[in-house]
């Protein structure tokens, strides 16, 4: 649906360039949730700004739907833009406008009468669990209450792709839970492509199907989210299972990390080992997390043992990721 082809973007500061992207090529499927995750500076508002044009890039180009976006301009722009959706983080709501007005803004755009306008407006109001606020405005409402009328806006058009900037960064962890439960739920129903940047893992691991990390403008990371986070040598399972750096081994002992998914994780792993082949283990961190619809665990531990080497083989056999450090 959306093709990053090596794409670059160079602003201008006085007398300096600033590469806010370089060279980033990049691919989201049909109907996939894509999660842009990096620190503040890294170039995901710059990216994700690149799909609607709101950004130019400097060179490189963007395809949407099979369509060259990068090479439109004028009445082109402006219908393509129809069929992309965005949100932001601070909901960008009008101050003077009700809920229903917000909503109806982009239908008055686009051309809609005043009898379609309301129609539509009621369909989405119902969609996005705001029924009662039709006639409130935007002071009257919470936080989340807001980025939901931000989200009945963009798919106004009927978009077949959402942009989501930083859309939850202003909520709390609560309101957060139910935006993305929302967004899930838009992309199952509507088939809706969603393209969503944040800076927390949180959001990668409630809703996205795939990942890209973005660091100084580069991808240094991408891939299916179950996938990434079931490689112990992965970046995005170093960040959802931090290790205790620095531990020293006993004499004889091994250091191992031991990742799973899936029914795996249900296995009693460390019990068989220790049944089986008479290895003391020492858990020195690690958990099971919720990815999705997954269950995905990674632990750092530390063997002791005559049996060490068949304890290890037999991991490997039984197709759990193993890193021995």
């Amino acid at each position: 649906m959306i093709t990053f082809t090596d794409v670059r973007k160079i602003y201008s500061q006085g007398t300096q360039k600033v590469v806010a992207l370089d060279g980033v090529s990049l691919e989201v499927k049909v109907g996939e949730i894509f999660g842009v995750l990096g620190q503040s500076g890294a170039g995901k508002s710059t990216l994700i700004r690149c799909v609607n044009q709101l950004e130019k890039p400097t060179s490189g180009y963007v395809t949407v739907n099979g369509q060259e976006i990068t090479k439109l301009s004028g009445l082109q722009l402006r219908q393509s833009r129809q069929h992309i959706g965005m949100i932001f983080q601070h909901f960008n709501l009008l101050s003077s406008r009700t809920v229903a007005e917000n909503i109806a803004f982009p239908l008055e755009v686009i051309g809609y009468s005043k009898l379609q306008r309301r129609a539509k407006v009621a369909e989405l109001i119902s969609l996005v669990g705001l029924t009662g606020k039709a006639n409130a405005y935007p002071a009257q409402l919470s936080g989340g209450q807001k980025q939901r009328v931000g989200i009945a806006r963009a798919l106004a058009g009927e978009p077949k792709v959402l942009l989501s900037d930083e859309a939850t960064s202003a909520l709390d962890p609560q309101t957060t839970r139910s935006i993305l439960e929302l967004l899930r739920d838009l992309n199952k129903r509507m088939g809706l492509t969603i393209l969503l940047i944040t800076h927390e893992m949180g959001v990668v691991k409630q809703i996205c199907d795939s990942v890209a990390i973005l660091n100084a403008g580069k991808i240094v990371e991408r891939g299916r989210v179950s996938d990434l986070i079931a490689q112990p040598e992965s970046l995005l399972a170093q960040e959802v299972f931090p290790r205790r750096n620095g531990y020293v081994p006993r004499p004889g002992g091994v250091l191992a990390t031991i990742a799973f998914a899936g029914e795996q994780a249900s296995q009693p792993i460390f019990a068989t080992l220790a049944r089986r082949f008479d290895v003391d283990i020492n858990i020195l961190s690690g958990s099971v997390e919720n990815v999705g619809n997954q269950r995905v665990g990674q632990f750092h531990i530390e063997l002791e043992g005559t049996q060490i080497n068949q304890a290890l083989k037999y991991l490997y056999e039984s197709e759990f990721a193993v890193e021995v450090h």
